[in-house]
């Protein structure tokens, strides 16, 4: 044992825990490459680690893997539980999970690649690439940065939870949105969809919009579900293809893919407690969530983007920039991640839920440091894991990040 085990006590209550004496801090700004940490380092960022993961996830009921980095290096990882409770199939690292929203990542980070490419814009209108596209003076940017005020394809292709929108004059005269909420709106999609379904769903019921275009920040999968279909049309290579092609393979993500219908014969059921969750109408519409990935694949995700390897460093500070200021706080949202600024550091993030899968992908970036939890049966301790990245700053963080 490197350090007193009285360190180990106070960093598994959330106390503040000391830096190791060799820390480094890299930068996104830096290099492209990791300086190497030392064996001791990486003894004392395993053993930091260690009573905090038992804390707050081993002793309450984790089914999943979980990793955590830096400057690239792996200091801390474990595989936990089944990945198919039917089979007794355990976890291991080669386990791929549904990554749920921090699909979102890859998909923002295609679109800033086709624009580097000067294939597209992101000021551009989305009727310029999907010309029947129902929405006027919408632009890929809005649709990145969840500014399009769409209305999300999970509730109104149910037909259940319609909203309409009524403008009309307020008492000072200005012209002001109500809406009006209501029950049922159409008899919903039947069958299994993909985004193609989601496109002529909009075109032939034309849902109402939430807000005008760059009005405020609304989180809604729809952008990432459109942004998809552009990444189609100016690639002419379908989404799962283009990912595989471009991305996964090149980076070394062997057992990362996107779903699709010809992957339901071998579909894997999350789990809410030890109930399954089966396929149901929406599982293979991808964009906004259907990449599935493991918490190694999700490193070299990660390093890629602190090397500037697969989009520039320009961009990816593009990517990192907030940009809805409408509330003051330190929470914002940039293209494709979400954000957490503070005055001594940004924390880029995303985090996942769909059906019984949730996720977590916290970067560092002034400690180049990183923290990847995966899970596939619904586990909220799962967020509330990132105080792991204590052991890293040196500060506890009791920052609520988004879900």
């Amino acid at each position: 044992m490197i350090f007193p085990i009285l360190t180990y006590i106070l960093l598994a209550c959330s106390s503040t825990p000391k830096n190791p004496p060799v820390a480094k801090h890299i930068g996104i700004d830096t290099t492209s490459h990791f300086a190497v940490i030392s064996q001791k380092e990486k003894e004392y960022y395993n053993n930091a680690i260690l009573p905090i993961y038992k804390n707050i996830l081993l002793n309450k009921g984790f089914n999943g893997a979980i990793l955590a980095a830096k400057n690239g290096n792996v200091v801390f990882e474990d595989y936990h539980g089944f990945a198919n409770f039917s089979t007794l199939e355990p976890i291991t690292q080669n386990t791929p999970f549904h990554l749920a929203s921090i699909s979102k990542t890859f998909t923002a980070m295609v679109i800033l690649r086709l624009m580097e490419q000067g294939k597209l814009s992101i000021e551009d209108n989305v009727q310029k690439y999907l010309p029947t596209f129902p929405y006027d003076n919408i632009s890929l940017k809005n649709l990145l940065t969840h500014r399009s005020g769409l209305p999300n394809y999970i509730y109104f292709m149910e037909g259940e939870g319609g909203v309409e929108v009524i403008r009309k004059r307020n008492k000072r005269g200005r012209m002001v949105i109500v809406k009006r909420i209501f029950k049922k709106r159409s008899p919903g999609f039947e069958g299994i969809a993909n985004n193609e379904d989601v496109l002529q769903w909009m075109i032939a019921h034309k849902p109402a919009i939430e807000a005008n275009p760059d009005r405020f920040f609304k989180y809604c999968n729809t952008n990432y579900v459109i942004l998809a279909l552009v990444a189609e049309k100016v690639s002419g290579i379908i989404f799962p293809t283009y990912l595989k092609d471009s991305l996964f393979t090149p980076l070394g993500m062997t057992n990362s893919f996107v779903f699709t219908k010809n992957d339901i014969p071998n579909y894997t059921p999350s789990y809410m407690g030890r109930n399954p969750v089966r396929i149901e109408k929406f599982d293979c519409v991808y964009g906004d969530k259907s990449v599935y990935s493991t918490v190694r694949d999700m490193l070299q995700w990660d390093k890629a983007l602190y090397e500037g390897s697969f989009v520039s460093k320009l961009t990816l500070e593009k990517a990192f920039t907030g940009y809805s200021n409408e509330k003051r706080g330190s929470h914002n949202y940039g293209l494709g991640w979400r954000l957490l600024i503070e005055p001594n550091n940004t924390i880029v993030y995303h985090n996942g839920w769909w059906h019984g899968n949730n996720t977590v992908f916290t970067r560092l970036l002034k400690d180049s440091a990183t923290l990847i939890i995966l899970g596939n049966r619904f586990n909220r301790n799962i967020y509330a894991a990132r105080k792991i990245t204590s052991v890293f700053t040196g500060n506890v963080d009791t920052t609520r990040l988004i879900e």
